[in-house]
């Protein structure tokens, strides 16, 4: 498997004072696990921002901090932006143990053609879900995995979460009966109103004509 590294660098400055950190292209973040204490770190944005592009939620990635010998293996587990102009405002780091099973989120990539959207022109496929839930030793965690679209040749045809294949060492913790694919028929652009909806619709229009013809009986009425 393919180890990412950043180098980063234990941070003193907290708080609303991180706003400076910021303007000089240094993004915060801090890094925790389970049975050790958070630290506040500090990366190179341009550095950060350029690793964010080529890893997901479940490649490790070896933390340099502070130039020592001995790299901190870990998985980034949040990362804040700023929604306006994208801009690298926080990152979380979860420390990790090779001997522990982690839980986590991978998402989905499809793959192939569908030979029914050849044969049948009013033919959809539809994504249904964009991940699953697993748990793996964090060097058996996957970047993502593959759903093959070629099985799919008629209308009705589906995938289901047991339809994946995984690999070694890792547990499916989603409901394997999950449709994750499934092809149907394109809907039309234009809708013809149901039969019912017309019959409420001419029944409206006759009982306001009716009012009307009432109200125009009793205006003569009235002027007598």
């Amino acid at each position: 498997m393919k180890r990412h590294e950043l180098e980063v660098s234990k941070r003193d400055i907290t708080g609303k004072k991180v706003r400076f950190l910021r303007r000089q292209g240094i993004t915060p973040g801090n890094i925790y696990g389970h049975g050790i204490d958070s630290t506040a770190l500090q990366t190179d944005a341009k550095s950060l921002k350029h690793l964010l592009a080529r890893v997901g939620g479940t490649d490790l990635i070896s933390l340099k901090i502070d130039n020592s010998k001995a790299p901190v293996l870990v998985l980034i587990r949040d990362v804040q932006r700023n929604p306006l102009t994208d801009e690298l405002l926080h990152v979380d780091f979860y420390q990790v143990k090779m001997t522990e099973k982690i839980k986590a989120d991978v998402p989905l990539v499809f793959v192939g053609e569908a030979p029914v959207l050849e044969k049948i022109k009013k033919a959809a496929v539809l994504h249904l879900i964009d991940s699953l839930h697993i748990e793996a030793l964090p060097d058996k965690l996957p970047h993502s995995l593959e759903v093959d679209l070629s099985s799919l040749e008629e209308l009705d045809s589906t995938i289901h979460v047991k339809d994946i294949h995984l690999g070694d060492g890792i547990t499916l913790l989603s409901d394997p009966e999950q449709m994750v694919v499934k092809v149907a028929e394109a809907r039309k652009e234009v809708e013809v109103v149901p039969e019912v909806v017309e019959a409420e619709l001419k029944e409206e229009v006759e009982e306001a004509a009716e009012e009307e013809a009432a109200e125009a009986k009793a205006e003569p009425a009235e002027e007598k």
